[in-house]
């Protein structure tokens, strides 16, 4: 065979071998990443279903903790500090800031570590901290503020009074709560109430119970008494919002005027419910 032609076909047979390695090195290293994705993907566990949204059982957790348990706050807004401004809708638009929730409860610790955090406050926020100077600053940039309600319905002066009565007030600090308590009762309209006719116990206990809208176990609600001696309405098997009587079987939810609760009642049983907002009316029969 002619040597120049030998060498030719072992260059072919080696430039084709070579050829055949090259085209396969990307291939193989795609192969590897898709396998590196897929196991990746498979340790991955399930997103909330509103994610990059943060999962609203942790916003839950923080505002509901920050009545009442600083050290589990700590836990949660330490490891993730943009929780210090969550807020959580306990239902009908009843919003409720971290912050908030620790402000009516008159928790000046928890708010002190909340706005460490970079928790925003507000003016419900210094009138529970006893701030005189903030708070009829605001009022005087905001005429008529002082007459809106905080969270569940809660006025700007019953913030004043919830702090002053909290253990961590110190003798120093008394007067200018004194003296935001007296600015804001000569003001006139600083506590305003819902509208509510008051009810006996035994008037509420036909209401007492839980209705069903749907076939899910959460489908529904119940009415219960709360701490304030008011009828409640929560999802299903929990407590939640204060119902005020505005007339015989009609109910304001934690003073929020957008929606009414209507009661369906024959020979003084309690048939059913009804939610009537803006869009919406939704029946709900009473099962127990």
């Amino acid at each position: 065979m002619d040597q120049n032609n030998l060498i030719s076909r072992r260059a072919l047979v080696q430039s084709s071998f070579f050829g055949l390695i090259t085209a396969s090195i990307p291939s193989v290293l795609f192969a590897q990443k898709m396998d590196s994705i897929a196991s990746t993907a498979a340790q991955t566990p399930a997103l909330f279903h509103r994610y990059p949204a943060i999962d609203d059982a942790i916003v839950a957790e923080v505002v509901g903790v920050s009545h009442f348990n600083l050290d589990r706050l700590r836990e949660l807004v330490n490891r993730r500090i943009d929780l210090a401004k969550a807020n959580w809708d306990w239902g009908f638009g009843d919003w409720e800031s971290a912050i908030g929730a620790a402000s009516h409860v008159g928790r000046r610790d928890i708010v002190e570590f909340l706005i460490s955090k970079g928790a925003r406050p507000d003016i419900f926020t210094y009138a529970m901290l006893g701030s005189f100077a903030a708070v009829k600053a605001m009022i005087a940039a905001t005429p008529g503020i002082q007459s809106t309600y905080g969270p569940h319905g809660i006025s700007l002066l019953q913030h004043v009074k919830n702090g002053l009565e909290s253990d961590t007030v110190l003798s120093s600090q008394k007067e200018d709560y004194k003296k935001l308590l007296h600015y804001l009762e000569e003001l006139g309209d600083a506590d305003p109430r819902p509208q509510h006719a008051a009810m006996s116990d035994p008037e509420m206990e036909k209401y007492l119970g839980d209705y069903k809208y749907g076939d899910e176990p959460n489908e529904g609600f119940s009415i219960k008494i709360n701490s304030r001696k008011f009828l409640s309405l929560g999802k299903i098997g929990k407590s939640g919002g204060s119902l005020y009587r505005k007339s015989d079987n009609l109910f304001s939810y934690n003073g929020i005027s957008s929606l009414e609760i209507f009661f369906t009642i024959e020979n003084e049983k309690v048939l059913s419910l009804e939610i009537r907002e803006p869009d919406l009316i939704l029946l709900a029969k009473k099962i127990s």
